[in-house]
């Protein structure tokens, strides 16, 4: 059995509103016999509550390690980069003095690095390198990154980290692909994000039973749910514009309803007053269970981002709850989501930003509830058969020895 290490700067459990990645792997862990750190700090969408600059907590036999540095997409970029490098900083403390037989640093922010390699270099531990996202390449395409030096510099750093690993863990096939472009000698392993088949179990009930707190207005429609960040990287202007296509349609049976929060919410809220969108409903954060429960109410559910190459990469939890909770997924992504929907016939694709293609296919599942469901169906299956947590913690877990 081994002590596991593990840099995070997300960490979450169910009574969050954010991913539970490393909550649901690290409890099964334990279960299993390892020991196992996690090094945090306090997202604005966690549930953590700091007790003094360093707080530590025993959560289901996981010894958690958090500063109280607060994290927010909310944030400026100036901030964000503070936070980072602050955390990197004192996180490295912990991986030069902390017990470990192997150690794993889960990006992003890639600045997680920094204590995963003092860890590698100056203890010699076996790093588990994770990818969460393709950093710099995301940072580039959205334009958050423009100096020329500071992509050599970045790019330099991101070849490091790789070439430093052990074994890199990417999140899907696509990012997989672009650490190999990077560093083609490194070994990858694609664990994507996870099933939760228990909390979001469509056999638990919900059908046309409006969650607790929902708007009246709901009752009787078809919903359309959105849950996840509203952030640079989603495209919160085409799910407003998708409302107003909606509305012009004269699909008054059908309502968007999104969970979540973000740096973009303000605006789409502004726009959707100023449209007169009633067929748009924003519900703000939600603990796990609430979303679950949302999902279960929900005829269907959008997975959209902006059209930059890199995000067709993504893993994004939204994704993995709806094949959970048997619902199937309109995309608007150009890749591993795309191919994975139109393979297991669980969901369905658009262009980026064809709002008038998405609302032809919303539409039409949401007046054909036989192929609706039918879809459903095969998107719980994959569920259960490819992406259960249980399955990919114990994949994860058999890296921990060479």
């Amino acid at each position: 059995m081994a002590r596991v290490l593990v840099f995070y700067q997300y960490y979450c459990t169910p009574r969050g509103a954010w991913g539970t990645r490393y909550y649901e792997f690290s409890r099964r862990w334990v279960r299993a016999g390892h020991a196992v750190t996690i090094v945090t700090s306090i997202y604005d969408k966690s549930d953590l509550t700091p007790t003094g600059f360093v707080t530590r907590l025993d959560v289901e036999g996981a010894h958690i390690i958090a500063f109280d540095l607060r994290l927010s997409n909310k944030h400026g970029m100036a901030r964000r980069l503070w936070t980072f490098l602050l955390y990197s900083l004192l996180g490295s403390w912990y991986a030069l003095t902390l017990p470990a037989d192997v150690v794993v640093a889960s990006s992003g922010p890639i600045s997680i690095g920094v204590p995963g390699l003092m860890a590698r270099w100056l203890r010699g531990k076996p790093l588990i390198f994770e990818v969460r996202d393709l950093w710099p390449e995301g940072a580039i395409q959205l334009g958050l990154l423009p100096s020329r030096l500071g992509r050599r510099v970045a790019h330099a750093f991101e070849r490091l980290c790789y070439r430093s690993a052990r074994v890199v863990v990417a999140l899907s096939p696509g990012m997989a692909e672009g650490v190999n472009r990077v560093a083609p000698r490194a070994r990858v392993a694609v664990i994507s994000n996870a099933a939760d088949l228990e909390l979001f179990d469509p056999a638990r009930g919900g059908g046309e039973a409006a969650p607790v707190g929902a708007p009246p207005d709901l009752n009787g429609r078809s919903v359309v749910l959105y849950a996840g960040t509203l952030g640079r990287a989603n495209s919160s202007t085409e799910i407003v514009d998708l409302a107003t296509e909606l509305k012009a349609r004269g699909a008054d049976d059908v309502r968007i309803a999104v969970l979540g929060d973000g740096y973009e919410r303000p605006d789409m809220e502004r726009l959707a007053r100023a449209r007169g969108l009633e067929n748009l409903v924003f519900l703000g954060l939600q603990p796990k269970a609430a979303v679950a429960a949302w999902h279960a109410r929900a005829a269907l559910t959008l997975c959209a981002f902006k059209p930059y190459p890199v995000l067709a990469t993504c893993s994004p939890n939204k994704l993995f709850d709806s094949l959970s909770a048997g619902r199937p997924v309109i995309n608007n992504t150009d890749g591993w989501i795309r191919d994975l929907l139109e393979r297991h016939d669980c969901g369905m694709s658009y262009p980026a930003g064809d709002v008038r293609r998405a609302a032809e296919q919303i539409v039409a599942l949401c007046h054909d509830p036989a192929r609706r469901e039918a879809m459903g169906r095969r998107a719980r299956a994959l569920a259960e058969t490819e992406f259960s947590l249980d399955h990919l913690a114990d994949r994860f877990a058999g890296l921990f020895t060479p």
